[in-house]
């Protein structure tokens, strides 16, 4: 009589695929509350100078005394970074453990017909990784910009607001904010959707069938074209 032994080690729970996705889920939900509330501070630069310099004020000491200086924004900081790292990580684990379900073999796979229009076959989710990329790589680029104000193009000041416009004056500054937001407005037309049907928020088979496809393509819009008006209203003189 055969037997045969299992050799496979058992993955814990915390790092099984279920696992995986819940934890890109919620962090990827953490990041879209982040963008409403960052691009509702953008949108401040329409009030002026002295609006937007206050909010960026009261920012830094929100919760003063009970909580020091820039308090808030690092509990905030430490927050998001966290989501960013997990949900990174989530990502490129799911990525390796699809790309080996899925049959690579020496940068080679399978070909199949089948599937080509299946449920979460867009344009959004063949680009998601490299969005993702692409959104990494303009954090670091904003966050030496207009946080830390060591990258100063159209030259350095202590105010924010001037930073902001200073910056937005310059075309290649708007074109290059420009595809990074276009990269997040992809990223979230597919992750939202992905999100909140992986949370047991979708029961459409399809993707155009599901009611969280509207909602995806609303927020999606909402944030990318709330980030793309203070640029081009500064470049184009509207505002600044």
């Amino acid at each position: 009589m055969a037997s045969t032994q299992l050799t496979k080690k058992r993955v814990p729970a915390s790092r099984s695929t279920v696992a995986m996705k819940y934890a890109m889920a919620v962090s990827g939900l953490i990041m879209v509350g982040y963008l409403i509330l960052h691009m509702y501070g953008n949108l401040k630069v329409f009030g002026g100078q002295e609006a937007f310099d206050t909010y960026a004020h009261h920012l830094r000491t929100f919760g003063e005394p009970m909580l020091p200086y820039e308090g808030l924004l690092w509990i905030v900081r430490v927050a998001l970074l966290a989501s960013v790292l997990v949900h990174a990580w989530a990502a490129i684990t799911l990525w390796r453990r699809n790309k080996k379900a899925a049959g690579y073999s020496g940068g080679k796979r399978y070909h199949s017909s089948k599937g080509a229009t299946g449920v979460q076959r867009s344009y959004a989710s063949f680009t998601l990784r490299w969005g993702g990329v692409i959104i990494l790589v303009f954090i670091v680029y904003h966050l030496l910009h207009l946080t830390a104000n060591v990258i100063s193009p159209g030259g350095a000041s202590d105010s924010p607001y001037q930073r902001t416009v200073n910056g937005f004056e310059i075309w290649w500054v708007v074109l290059s904010y420009t595809i990074a937001v276009l990269a997040v407005g992809f990223h979230l037309w597919h992750g939202i959707w992905s999100a909140l049907t992986t949370l047991g928020q979708n029961y459409s088979k399809t993707r155009l069938a599901s009611r969280l496809t509207p909602l995806a393509w609303f927020v999606s819009a909402v944030i990318t074209i709330g980030f793309l008006l203070p640029p081009w209203a500064i470049l184009l003189g509207i505002t600044g």
